[in-house]
């Protein structure tokens, strides 16, 4: 089969390497020259675990080629995926669809120089609103009347860090489509998924498209209820891990999402969630969770740089403040919706000095946080600070000597928004230490026992 992905953003990357690595040919399309040059040599534009091997793989065995040159991708190809960003747009929060709708254009201009009866299946890969498959339908076939083609939609459920375990061993595959010969063509794509029993899920193209949505607002959801219940913990002396695990051993709730910390960030929950709500404001149907779970999220993280400032004993003037951590995820470079974008500001507004590191994202973050101090690793920036806040679990940030940081902090407070370390450890390390959920009186409880 050959695959045409028009896209070489996050998702469109690593589902075309992914696809090549199935043993089809694919062809990764995008306007950016010199970001397909980039590609062309073997250099990711993204930073994702495993990903440059597997590009480099199979470029070399010739399933994988990069190009600017959408028609004859398109016009060679057994299905053509969609894979273009769909950033919210200000002020209402809806997705952002003129990428799409041009791409949809630009393949029914390619399909319609395309040999005539030759069958063509475009999806939509890209995260989109409910009723988009339609509208790109109707946009291919006003450009390609004569065209033999269907659209389906095929959401994907990549987590960033580690995108191709969850490709190549899916928990699902979801596939809209209305046309059995699209079905057909999807099925033989992911062939190699039925010999590990994947699951595939067969729908309507709406149904499809909304499952990506609820899937996401309903991990937000969990993300939102365990941080309060983590608020209501610090309250009255209980221990928001211990709860966690008892509440995620119930089978029906389930132990993942369920850690609390400074808020989710990331290109797809915020953006998916306000999104979800926009659709159900002009569906005229009642999403009032959804939109709590995003107020709440928004209010979470600013009060993450209140309980910093609270740590440090209500102010943070003229203090040094050190930062490990700054992507809205570890094993990522993706800075987009992450909390340090909106708890570092309202540090430095208040006074602070900012010294920060974080092991893949800095290159992004000097762009979106200018007030900051970049340092070359974890200990340079705790070197001199007043407070060391632990913002982002990166497994290196896991195994800190503490004895070190000790020493090299001018004042032995640890503020750690994701729980990474337990009390009784910082305690034996002579380290004053404040996380999420879990109350002062415990620390010291559990220190002396």
């Amino acid at each position: 089969m050959r695959v045409a992905v028009i896209g070489t953003g996050y998702v469109g990357l690593v589902s075309g390497a992914c696809f090549s690595e199935f043993g089809v040919s694919v062809t990764c399309v995008d306007m950016d020259s010199a970001k397909v040059d980039q590609l062309r040599r073997g250099e990711m534009p993204i930073y994702e675990p495993g990903l440059d091997a597997l590009v480099a793989a199979n470029t070399a065995a010739g399933r994988l080629s990069f190009t600017n040159e959408l028609a004859p991708a398109v016009e060679d190809a057994d299905a053509v995926f969609i894979a273009v960003g769909t950033p919210s747009r200000r002020g209402d929060g809806h997705a952002d669809l003129s990428y799409v709708f041009a791409a949809a254009e630009e393949i029914g201009l390619a399909l319609a120089k395309a040999r005539a009866g030759r069958y063509t299946v475009v999806v939509t890969k890209s995260t989109v609103p409910v009723g988009t498959g339609r509208e790109v339908a109707a946009i291919l076939r006003r450009v390609c009347p004569t065209g033999a083609f269907d659209v389906a939609s095929n959401p994907e459920f990549l987590r960033e860090g580690s995108a191709i375990e969850d490709f190549m061993r899916p928990d699902r595959v979801v596939i809209g489509a209305d046309s059995q010969a699209a079905r057909t063509v999807m099925r033989q794509l992911y062939r190699p998924l039925y010999l590990l029993e994947t699951p595939m899920l067969f729908t309507d193209i709406e149904t499809a498209e909304l499952i990506k949505y609820a899937a996401n607002a309903f991990l937000a959801t969990k993300i939102s209820f365990i941080n309060e219940i983590a608020d209501l913990c610090e309250r009255v002396g209980a221990d928001v891990q211990d709860v966690a695990k008892g509440i995620g051993l119930d089978g029906r709730i389930g132990r993942k999402f369920l850690h609390a910390g400074p808020g989710f960030g990331g290109s797809c929950f915020p953006k998916d969630c306000r999104a979800l709500v926009r659709t159900a404001r002009e569906a005229e149907a009642n999403l009032s969770i959804v939109e709590t779970v995003v107020r709440v999220n928004d209010a979470r993280k600013a009060r993450m740089a209140d309980k910093i400032i609270d740590a440090c004993g209500g102010t943070v003037a003229g203090k040094t403040i050190a930062i490990l951590g700054l992507t809205f995820k570890p094993n990522t470079d993706d800075m987009r919706d992450a909390p340090s974008l909106e708890i570092l500001p309202r540090l430095a507004a208040a006074g602070a000095s900012i010294r920060a590191f974080d092991p893949e994202g800095m290159g992004e973050a000097q762009k979106l946080l200018p007030e900051l101090t970049f340092c070359r690793d974890a200990y340079e920036s705790i070197e001199g600070a007043d407070a060391l806040v632990l913002l982002t679990e990166w497994n290196e940030f896991r195994a800190l000597d503490l004895v070190r940081v000790g020493c090299l902090l001018a004042e032995p407070l640890v503020i750690d928004l994701r729980n990474i370390y337990q009390p009784a450890e910082m305690a034996a390390a002579g380290l004053c230490y404040v996380s999420i959920g879990r109350p002062p009186q415990l620390h010291s409880r559990r220190a002396s026992s």
